[in-house]
């Protein structure tokens, strides 16, 4: 199968990229070399690896439809992450993220190429799922208030009666809530591309990836995850600072499941497709399926890095949200995918690994 993967410089898209060519794929890249991930403006592979690099931006229709030609199906990882600075920001990613997706899109409706797999995120649900002591399952909380953070209470309370909600596991079914303009972009991106599979009878899988981590991960940028901040804290010989009481229940998931995850549905629409059919786009969530704290995220990166040990600041940031962990039992049903790393096994590598490189010889000539 020939496939191509943009955003295949990248975090994830590098050991999606690996773990296609691995398996025997002719795999071509799609790349922006956006400087917020490669502020040298080079990809993360060397010369001679066995894949097809094609430098460009997936918003600019010329290239995109060139770099569809001969393609079998498409694996779209190309857009920004994270919070950003602030507000200012809205219009970068609403351009990546959402205009690239329209017209990579558009190009593929015209080629006629298909199936599509699209890195989603555990964002789009904004709060997760919660139960009310008093009220059983409840409702979505509304967003927190900046009042009641600067207070340190830190938990949703329920809509109905006040009590601190208790958090549970998100499942595929939950309502879209997106909390801030990065969470958004990813919602209108699922749209466009259920609304992609509907005008062309094919079939789309969005993966809502929840917290990934692992080599390659990039360093001290606005636009980096949690883990690589923590992970560069320590390794300058600083105590890792965690946000709020350290409490915010999360799901860390290994960069190498994600990347196997992707390329699992991939092979599962190029075969006998997914639920739903042609003319649908399929949600998965994409866990470890074991929640944990950010406070014990830092613990762990700390102790496997020798120290200091994390000191909690009770800071915050408006839109984060307080607690979204997955249940994966939807993609281990339907496409029998489970997360297979440690996570034991998977921080003290990535402790050990430098940040924002990907190790050399992980893709094969």
């Amino acid at each position: 199968m020939r496939v191509l993967v943009t955003g295949g410089a990248g975090f994830i898209g590098s050991h999606l990229v690996e773990a296609l060519s691995r398996a025997g794929h002719e795999v071509r890249v799609l790349d922006a070399l956006l400087p917020c991930v490669h502020p040298d403006g080079l990809p993360p592979f060397p010369d001679e690896a066995g894949f097809e690099f094609v430098p460009g931006d997936v918003r600019d229709a010329d290239t995109v439809e060139s770099a569809l030609r001969g393609v079998d199906g498409v694996c779209h990882l190309a857009a920004m992450v994270g919070l950003g600075v602030d507000f200012g920001d809205a219009p970068q990613y609403a351009g990546c993220n959402d205009l690239g997706t329209a017209v990579l899109l558009a190009a593929m409706a015209r080629a006629g190429t298909g199936p599509l797999v699209l890195a989603s995120s555990m964002v789009v649900y904004g709060e997760g799922a919660y139960s009310c002591p008093e009220d059983g399952p409840a409702a979505t909380p509304p967003p927190r208030q900046a009042a009641d953070l600067d207070a340190g209470r830190f938990e949703p309370r329920c809509r109905s009666c006040g009590q601190t909600l208790s958090p549970v596991l998100v499942t595929e079914e939950a309502a879209l809530s997106p909390r801030n303009v990065y969470a958004a972009t990813k919602v209108a991106q699922e749209h466009l591309a259920g609304s992609w599979a509907r005008a062309t009878g094919n079939q789309a899988v969005a993966l809502r990836y929840h917290n990934v981590y692992g080599p390659g991960m990039p360093q001290d940028t606005p636009y980096a995850g949690v883990a690589a901040f923590f992970r560069s804290a320590v390794a300058a010989g600083r105590a890792p600072e965690v946000f709020e009481d350290g409490a915010q229940r999360r799901d860390f998931v290994h960069v190498r499941d994600v990347a196997d995850a992707t390329a699992t549905a991939l092979y599962a629409l190029a075969g006998e497709g997914v639920p739903g059919g042609p003319g649908h786009l399929r949600a998965y969530n994409v866990g470890s399926g074991t929640p944990r704290t950010v406070g014990q995220l830092a613990s762990a990166l700390a102790a496997a890095h020798g120290g200091p040990v994390p000191v909690i600041t009770g800071r915050y940031r408006l839109g984060d949200v307080r607690h979204i962990t997955a249940s994966s039992e939807r993609i281990g049903q339907e496409l029998s995918w489970r997360a297979t790393t440690p996570f034991e096994d998977g921080i003290a590598e990535f402790a050990a690994t430098p940040a924002g490189r990907v190790p050399a010889g992980r893709v094969p000539a």
